[in-house]
């Protein structure tokens, strides 16, 4: 059986499913991640496994939600909400690597766990996954000051993830080889740098693009040229060696800058959300047929003490930061729960403590990876219905009115 028809029979299973997604209430996004995990075991069945290895699907997907989140940096929309959104962004990042670096280190006093481990798994709790929360927002066309917080707060935290990350990691290092003395430039400034370059590379683009848009008039070549924009972000981000570009960061600057360069953007970034339908469709049922349900039971303990701290650490930090900002009570009880769902970020985190020679060598870079894996299956069944009830409860999701059946995949 070939990648094509692997790939067709589980875009038929993923479009079945939303059928009965929409008759038990479930976002879309669950119901492609679920037919993804059914997929999985189909073609293993069938004697094969064209649905793993697909990067470069996950990759662009990743990379055109980005781009899509980019859109949302208005300046005019910025200037308004943008002290809030950084603090309430570096609230729930700093509550959850403390919460879950302090309920880890407890577990590290009866040697369940060593402080490395910890540190490390506190730092990949940061991440939050962009798409199963732009996903949710678009299919049921979400309204309102808690998913105008959202959109932001998610793109930022990919920044700030990224900084905590860089730093714990370098800890992580001297505690699991106490000869390594890791230095400022390891710290911080490597990290600061890759986040520059990333916006910089990405900022970049969004000109060009948005010059070339006033060149091309048809709808066409504009999406034509978005595209192009997105596919040299995420491919430039891979070709400068010895740093960690963010291809997240790079595309959501491309969208920002062309969101406010190009007046006629938001026609495109319509346009673009039918085109890149199918795409995401894709991404998220291999994402699911990468879920391998049999991790769970070696979890134990430090699994279920991650999901726990993690999930109080993001609602309360989210909490604290919205009350210091004043904003809006429903800002500060819904906006937490929005917040849970984890995928690529987290796992490109945890793919870089499995890297690192000294984590490997001190024998714990496999349970981390274990760790998040296992979260991620949780988060990512279970956020995108979390987030929904958040954001119905919160008056931003109108029950009475459902997507109807050509919206039944997001647009």
């Amino acid at each position: 059986m070939n990648t094509l028809i692997t790939l067709a029979i589980a875009m038929a299973i993923g479009l079945a499913f939303t059928r009965f997604a929409k008759l038990l209430g479930m976002p879309n996004v669950t119901a492609y991640l679920i037919a993804g995990l059914i997929a999985r075991y189909l073609m293993e069945f069938l004697g094969s496994n064209d649905l793993e290895n697909l990067d470069i699907i996950t990759n662009v997907a990743l990379g055109f939600i980005a781009f899509s989140i980019g859109s949302s940096f208005k300046f005019k929309h910025i200037r308004h909400i943008g002290k809030s959104i950084v603090i309430i962004t570096v609230f729930q990042a700093v509550a959850t690597v403390v919460l879950v670096d302090l309920a880890l280190l407890l577990l590290s006093i009866f040697d369940a766990i060593s402080v490395s481990e910890a540190i490390c798994l506190g730092a990949i709790a940061t991440a939050t996954a962009p798409a199963a929360t732009l996903m949710v927002v678009r299919q049921y066309k979400a309204r309102g000051v808690v998913t105008d917080t959202l959109l932001p707060v998610v793109a930022f935290d990919d920044a700030i993830g990224l900084i905590i990350f860089a730093i714990s990691l370098a800890v992580a290092k001297a505690f699991a080889d106490p000869a390594a003395q890791p230095t400022i430039v390891e710290l911080l400034l490597l990290p600061l740098l890759e986040i520059i370059l990333s916006l910089g590379i990405g900022s970049i683009l969004g000109f060009i693009l948005a010059f070339a848009t006033k060149i091309f008039a048809s709808r066409g070549n504009r999406i034509s040229l978005c595209i192009v924009a997105v596919f040299a972000g995420v491919g430039l981000c891979t070709v400068i060696p010895n740093l960690v570009l963010s291809d997240l960061l790079t595309c959501m600057a491309i969208g920002a800058v062309y969101v406010n360069l190009n007046k006629e953007s938001g026609q495109i970034f319509d346009l673009m959300d039918r085109w890149t339908t199918p795409l995401f469709m894709l991404f998220f049922i291999v994402s699911g047929a990468e879920l391998d349900l049999s991790i769970i039971p070696s979890v134990g303990l430090i699994g279920i003490v991650y999901l726990v701290s993690r999930s109080v650490g993001k609602y309360s930090g989210a909490y604290l930061g919205a009350k210091v900002v004043n904003a809006d009570s429903n800002v500060k009880k819904y906006l937490g729960l929005t917040l849970l769902p984890q995928a690529g970020v987290a796992i490109g985190m945890a793919t870089k403590v499995a890297s690192t020679t000294q984590l490997v060598d001190a024998g714990f870079a496999n349970s981390v990876v274990t760790v998040t894996l296992c979260a991620t299956l949780v988060y990512e069944l279970l956020g995108p219905l979390i987030a929904k009830w958040a954001l119905v409860k919160s008056g931003e999701i109108k029950q009475d009115k459902k997507p109807k059946a050509s919206e039944a995949t997001p647009a």
